[in-house]
C-alpha cells in the first residue's frame, strides 16, 4: 500500500518546479500589493503550501485510468453515505481483538485502518496552514477543511468533472468526516507551533517600507504589466487604423501623461505598488519627460522607427540603422548589467531626471492591512 502513496508523490515534487513558476507572479504581485515587499519567510511558507497542494490533489487524483473511456466500477453505487462506516471496515478486515492488546499491531498492516489514518493526515497541514499563516477562526477552519474534502470527493465521484465516462473513485461520506477532523487537528496543532516560528503578525513590525528598495524583479513586472496594455493597442491602431504614429502617441499618453497625472503611477506600477518618485513632494512634468521619454520615446523608438521607416535604395541604409540600433541595445544591455550586479548604480535615466522609484503607500482599510484576526 506504501507503494500506492509513493507513486503520486513523486509526481508531485517533478510537477513542483513547473507549478512554481507559474505561480511566481501572482505570489510576488500579492505580496507587493498587501504588505509593500517580498518577506522570504512568508514566501517559503506559500511554496510550501503548494507543495502540499500538489501531493494531496495527486494523493487523491492518481493513478488516472488508462483511458477517457475506462469501464463502470464493479459496486452497486459509486456513493456512500453512511457516517462511519469505516468503523465496520475496520472490524471486518482486521485481526485485532480488543481484550488482546497484543493483536492491536495488526491495525498498522490492515488497509481499512491506514485509510482512515491517510484520510485524517491529509488535510493536517491544511489546517495548520490556515491557523498559522491565515491566521482564521476555528469555524472558518471547519468549513474550509470541510470544503476542501468535498472538491476531493466531487472530483472524484464526477470523472474529474466528465472527463472520464465513469467515475473511478467512489464519493465516501467518511472521507468527508476524517479529512474535516483532520483539518482541525491541524488547526489545534498550529497553537502549539506557533510558540516555535515567528508570529506571522509580527513579521513586518520593523519593516520601514521607504527605505526598502525597489528590486528589479518588481520592475520587471510592472514593465510586463504596461507592456502587455501597450502594445495591443499599438498594433491594433497601427495594423488596423494605419495610424503612423501609434507608438509614440500612446507611450506618451501612458508613460508620461499618466504617470505625471497619477503621482508616478501606470497600471503596472500600481499592481506592483510602486511609483516614480521625483525631488520635490510632486512629481514635476519635466522630471517624467526626461525619465520615460529616454527609456519609452527615444530608445524605445528606435526599435519602433525600423518598423515604419522606408529605406530606399539597396538596403545600406536599413543595414547601418539595424547595426546602430544593436550597437545601442548592447550598451544598454551592459549598463542594466552592471546596475543588476551592483546596486549603487543608478540607471541612466533615473540619474538623468532625478527620479527614482519608491514603494507606494497602502491605502487599503486598516483592517485589511493588518491581516485580518490574529491568533
Amino acid at each position: 500500500m506504501l507503494e500506492a502513496y509513493l507513486f503520486p508523490i513523486s509526481y508531485a515534487f517533478l510537477t513542483f518546479p513547473i507549478a512554481a513558476l507559474l505561480c511566481a507572479v501572482p505570489f510576488l504581485i500579492v505580496q507587493y500589493r498587501k504588505y509593500g515587499y517580498f518577506n522570504k519567510f512568508r514566501g517559503f511558507l506559500l511554496y510550501l503550501f503548494l507543495l502540499y497542494l500538489l501531493n494531496a490533489v495527486y494523493l487523491v487524483l492518481l493513478p488516472l485510468p488508462a483511458s477517457r473511456h475506462n469501464a463502470p466500477m464493479d459496486v452497486s453505487s459509486v456513493i456512500q453515505l453512511i457516517p462511519f462506516n469505516f468503523i465496520h471496515d475496520i472490524v471486518k478486515e482486521t485481526r485485532v481483538v480488543l481484550s488482546e492488546p497484543g493483536t492491536y499491531v495488526h491495525l498498522i498492516k490492515e488497509r481499512a485502518f491506514l485509510q482512515v489514518v491517510f484520510n485524517i493526515l491529509l488535510v493536517v497541514p491544511f489546517g495548520m496552514f490556515l491557523r498559522y499563516y491565515a491566521r482564521v477562526k476555528w469555524r472558518t477552519c471547519l468549513m474550509a477543511s470541510f470544503a476542501l474534502s468535498l472538491f476531493f470527493e466531487v472530483t472524484q465521484v464526477t470523472g474529474i468533472y466528465g472527463f472520464y465516462d465513469h467515475p473511478y473513485r467512489l464519493f465516501d461520506v467518511d472521507d468527508l468526516l476524517t479529512n474535516t477532523l483532520g483539518g482541525m487537528i491541524g488547526f489545534v496543532l498550529a497553537d502549539w507551533m506557533k510558540s516555535h516560528l515567528p508570529r506571522m503578525d509580527r513579521l513586518d513590525e520593523k519593516v520601514d517600507l521607504s527605505k526598502k528598495r525597489v528590486s528589479y524583479t518588481r520592475r520587471a513586472i510592472a514593465f510586463g504589466i504596461d507592456a502587455m496594455i501597450t502594445l495591443p493597442v499599438i498594433g491594433i491602431m497601427s495594423v488596423v487604423l494605419n495610424v503612423k504614429a501609434a507608438y509614440f502617441i500612446i507611450v506618451i499618453l501612458y508613460y508620461i501623461v499618466m504617470p505625471y497625472m497619477l503621482e508616478g503611477q501606470t497600471v503596472g506600477k500600481w499592481i506592483v505598488r510602486i511609483r516614480i518618485q521625483g525631488q520635490g513632494e510632486h512629481l514635476k512634468l519635466k522630471e517624467i519627460i526626461v525619465r520615460n521619454g529616454l527609456l519609452y520615446v527615444v530608445w524605445g523608438g528606435i526599435h519602433a522607427l525600423l518598423i515604419t521607416l522606408s529605406f530606399p535604395g539597396s538596403g545600406f541604409l536599413y543595414a547601418l540603422y539595424v547595426m546602430g540600433m544593436l550597437l545601442i541595445d548592447g550598451v544598454v544591455m551592459v549598463h542594466l548589467v552592471l546596475c543588476l550586479f551592483n546596486h549603487e548604480r543608478t540607471m541612466l535615466h533615473e540619474a538623468k531626471s532625478g527620479t527614482r522609484q519608491v514603494i507606494a503607500e497602502n491605502r487599503q482599510p486598516a483592517a485589511e492591512r493588518s491581516g485580518g484576526n490574529t491568533m
